[in-house]
């Protein structure tokens, strides 16, 4: 990832499982459903103004989920929360042991989610009582020595950009979901029993994807895998890239999207990728020179659509071959965001503190939103031509500096959290502990 550099130097075809699910009474997980398509309802051309807001206690980079009208999200202050779809009343809240930046997932009446304390977490979706937890080995974030090129260098520094947690994706019968301890688990959702677990060489926390029997999941070992959904079995792997020095170029946050019979997923490598879902061989990679792909590709009509991190773009590719169809550029703000497609719309949240709506038809930004966070603190952390100023929040290579002003400029209000588009409506959360209802 380039920007660190810088920093330091100063919609599918339903499963039967999904349908299983629908059978029962409907559900809503991260990306809409368990291959995550990012491919919505009710088209937002024109941004009219704030329908509510909600102010947590703490950042939210979780993404909201909706279901039987309500919103569901988590924040770092510990809490799960379920608001009114419709008012953005609050209808009640959970309290963890620690943050909530897992995206839930709902299913026949219950939500499920994980949280740093290192259980994760089945509720009643209507009253959020507590039905069952489960506890894995503990949460941790990616760490290494001479990260980022950072001093010391033969500390072990946890990553400060490993900021989401691994969000559950839904089988008929089994809730699935990665792990700090380096594992992925699959549960009875009925009763958290385990029913499997597969370990790899590193933290989990990218979110599986759910196609044909199969799980698709990358970790920071640098390999992305495909696994039996009922076993949990290796079918494949596939190795990424490597950096053994700074180890800045390695690992996988983004989630894959699983469209036809290829998926798709980015890399701390720089590439988005696609494989040959049912083999693991790779159809192509595309190089985004040093920038990091962070957020979940969509795919749509024989395109994949995604953002960069600190080249701060939207790339729209061809999917059977990987060739650059365009791309639009926002002044370099990084985007950890994962695009959400409705009509000829695509929604991205921005580091910048910004809900962008990009017309695809005309290739060109319809409408964008500024967050409140934005509004106070953006002025302090922007240049005269609108792009980061990284030089007033990093002021030296110390890991101690790298911690801190990355949370600088994050205090903009920034957009990690994926929008979801409802009824005209897009909802979403910000750094500045809100969350939003627009349209």
């Amino acid at each position: 990832m380039k920007l660190l550099t810088l920093l330091l130097a100063v919609a599918a075809a339903t499963t039967a499982a999904q349908a299983q699910r629908a059978d029962a009474g409907g559900s809503s997980e991260f990306r809409a459903d368990a291959r995550h398509s990012g491919l919505y309802q009710g088209v937002v051309e024109t941004l009219h103004g704030v329908k509510w807001k909600f102010r947590a206690g703490g950042a939210i980079v979780s993404s909201p989920a909706l279901a039987d009208g309500t919103v569901y999200f988590g924040s770092s202050d510990h809490f799960l929360y379920a608001l009114d779809e419709q008012s953005g009343a609050l209808r009640w809240k959970f309290g963890t042991g620690s943050r909530v930046a897992s995206s839930p997932a709902i299913a026949a009446g219950r939500v499920y989610f994980d949280s740093y304390d290192g259980n994760f977490y089945a509720l009643d979706a209507a009253s959020g009582k507590l039905v069952w937890k489960f506890a894995t080995q503990g949460e941790r974030r990616f760490a290494a020595r001479h990260l980022h090129g950072s001093l010391p260098a033969a500390e072990v520094m946890p990553d400060p950009f490993d900021v989401f947690l691994s969000s559950p994706a839904l089988g008929a019968e089994l809730v699935y979901f990665g792990s700090g301890d380096g594992s992925v688990y699959a549960l009875e959702a009925a009763t958290g029993r385990l029913r499997w677990s597969f370990h790899t060489g590193n933290v989990v926390h990218a979110s599986p994807a759910l196609a044909n029997g199969l799980l698709y999941i990358g970790s920071w070992d640098s390999y992305f895998y495909a696994l039996d959904a009922a076993t949990g079995k290796e079918r494949w792997r596939f190795k990424t890239g490597e950096d053994p020095d700074t180890n800045n170029q390695v690992g996988i946050q983004s989630s894959a999207v699983v469209a036809g019979d290829s998926v798709y997923f980015g890399c701390r490598d720089s590439n988005l990728y696609a494989l040959d879902a049912a083999t693991g061989a790779r159809r192509w990679a595309y190089s985004n020179k040093g920038s990091w792909v962070i957020g979940s590709p969509a795919v749509r009509d024989g395109k994949v659509y995604f953002a960069t991190s600190d080249s701060g773009l939207v790339q729209v590719l061809d999917a059977t071959s990987g060739a650059a169809l365009f791309s639009l550029s926002f002044n370099h703000w990084p985007m950890f965001s994962s695009p959400a497609l409705a009509g000829h719309y695509l929604y991205i949240g921005s580091h910048m503190g910004k809900l962008l709506a990009i017309d695809l038809e005309r290739r060109a930004t319809a409408w964008s939103f500024e967050t409140d966070g934005a509004r106070a603190n953006a002025a302090a952390l922007t240049r005269a031509d609108g792009s980061p100023n990284y030089q007033a929040a990093f002021a030296d290579s110390f890991y101690d500096d790298l911690v801190t002003g990355s949370a600088r400029m994050l205090s903009v209000g920034a957009v990690l959290s994926s929008p979801v588009i409802a009824a005209g409506t897009v909802y979403f959360g910000s750094t500045d502990g809100t969350l939003y209802a627009i349209g």
